[in-house]
């Protein structure tokens, strides 16, 4: 019985390790490129070094983490063509789960996206990415939870984790966030009124704008660089 509950406590403690780092990468706590130490990862969380390496191997099968030979875990970094491919595949994807929401959520998932974008909105204002990302974060939760395609939702969810190293940066820009908000109420009217058509439409239409904010910011540090 106590090896039973050892083990539980052990795959508590690696899924712990794992989404407190996938959190720090993905608001950008960790910047693209940047070394993660092993040693001082141990000691900032409080755990061993094998827990911390076997969280960095699961973040390497997402391809948020490279692990160098002689240099060690990195955070991954995007190309612009590994951009393009992700937000074509994001696109696809969205666009596919705000029809079948629109058809299969019942009124007490609509109410519930409802207050989902209504604290996206609130949180807006703060100007605080992290905040931001969780609260976006969570809109895309209830969809993905309604959607009905289980194979979809374990697929965009993996790859929000990537195009979340670009939407870190992009996300809050002055100008792209309003703009965000309003192609998300978009999606949300369509939703609503259970027009499917016109749901996948204003999904990908936001992820379009979307790839075109991302692709600028990536560009203009690559040129920086």
């Amino acid at each position: 019985m106590s090896s039973e509950i050892g083990l539980v406590r052990a795959e508590t403690l690696r899924f712990q390790v794992e989404n407190v780092l996938r959190q720090a990468i993905v608001n950008g706590h960790f910047a693209p490129g940047e070394r993660l130490v092993e040693r001082e990862l141990c000691e900032k969380l409080g755990v061993s070094r094998t827990s911390i390496r076997e969280a960095l191997r699961k973040l390497e099968a997402e391809k948020l983490v490279n692990i160098l030979p002689h240099k060690g875990p990195i955070v991954a970094s995007l190309s612009l063509k590994e951009a393009v491919d992700l937000y074509a595949m994001r696109g696809l994807l969205e666009g596919f789960i705000a029809r079948e929401f629109s058809q299969s959520a019942s009124e007490a998932d609509i109410l519930a996206l409802a207050a989902a974008i209504a604290q996206l909105r609130k949180v807006s204002l703060s100007e605080d990415r992290a905040t931001v990302l969780q609260a976006k974060n969570a809109v895309y939760g209830i969809m993905l939870a309604h959607c009905g395609n289980e194979l979809v939702t374990e697929s965009l969810t993996t790859l929000h984790s990537r195009v979340n190293l670009l939407r870190a940066t992009s996300l809050l820009q002055r100008d792209r966030l309003p703009e965000s908000l309003r192609e998300i109420d978009a999606v949300f009217q369509a939703i609503k009124a259970r027009d499917g058509d016109a749901a996948e439409n204003a999904a990908r239409h936001h992820v379009a704008n979307a790839q075109k904010s991302a692709l600028q910011t990536l560009s203009s540090l690559s040129d920086a660089c």
